[in-house]
């Protein structure tokens, strides 16, 4: 069917204006605030300086930068250990519960993130479900310390943002041509070197859609660090928040902001890179 010209220039307009006032108009406004001064009687002010990116040098934001990535990096590779056997296992089967089985991935997202996170906390508390079941169980004396520690940040970022690793590597695998994987087989290639050498990198592309989708969101929520991690947990994100909303610094939340855009270029270069090479090899 052939589109009506008028509508295609219509469709597009309406897109470009969109995303012109609700996603460029808005990264203008805080690259702009990201350069200006600041002081106790003005959110912001003249003269323009890079003193709020300067700044980011300070041993107090590196730490802070280390720890995101740290954090948002644990919580990624846990991601991808479970989230690939499972979007590898949907892709890949045949019968009528493959629905049901995309089902409980998406199920998660009919309830609000935030309830998710508080009802975690019901989970992993000194008094909470775990314990209780593991010291019923004779596998620990006495109850984990979980709450308000790194580790109840992770498992939080991994229960919240699984299926943003799943569904992209489920995608590659379901286009990835099974005539390779029969070749390696008939060549005499084992189970486990056809998965390394073939499999991974047909579904690199949807690994590392995944990786980003993962990593990203893991530094910059700041509920999650917030209800499980306690005071002690400062990411990225928890930055942004109190910059913006408690030391009503908005220029150096605008510039940790910028910082934050400018990790999320590079991850979609390389995303696009993997994407580039993959063609050239015939492989998508």
């Amino acid at each position: 069917m052939k589109l009506n010209p008028g509508f295609k220039i219509l469709s597009l307009s309406l897109i470009w204006l969109w995303m012109s006032l609700f996603a460029l108009l808005p990264l203008c406004l805080i690259l702009i605030a990201s350069l200006l001064s600041h002081n106790e009687s003005h959110l912001m002010m003249r003269p323009f300086t890079f003193i709020n990116y300067i700044q980011l040098y300070n041993h107090t934001y590196i730490r802070i930068f280390e720890k995101s990535f740290m954090i948002a990096g644990l919580a990624t590779f846990a991601c991808l250990l479970l989230g690939y056997p499972f979007a590898y296992l949907i892709a890949r089967h045949q019968s009528r519960f493959k629905s049901v089985l995309l089902l409980l991935v998406i199920i998660p997202f009919w309830t609000s993130s935030l309830i998710r996170s508080y009802a975690l906390i019901a989970i992993i508390k000194a008094k909470g479900i775990l314990n209780a079941a593991l010291l019923s169980l004779g596998i620990i004396h006495q109850p984990l310390s979980l709450l308000f520690t790194n580790d109840a940040v992770i498992i939080g970022l991994v229960y919240n943002l699984l299926p943003f690793m799943i569904l992209p590597i489920m995608t590659n695998v379901e286009r990835m041509d099974d005539r390779l994987i029969e070749a390696a087989y008939d060549l005499g290639s084992s189970k486990l070197y056809a998965f390394r050498k073939i499999i991974i990198p047909l579904t690199m592309p949807g690994i590392i859609a995944g990786c980003i989708l993962v990593f990203l969101p893991a530094m910059t929520i700041f509920y999650i660090p917030d209800i499980l991690g306690g005071a002690k947990s400062i990411l990225l994100g928890n930055l942004i928040q109190n910059q913006f909303l408690i030391a009503q610094n908005w220029p150096m939340g605008s510039a940790v902001s910028i910082m934050l855009t400018l990790i999320l270029i590079s991850l979609i270069m390389i995303y696009a890179g993997v994407n580039h090479n993959q063609k050239k090899r015939g492989w998508l």
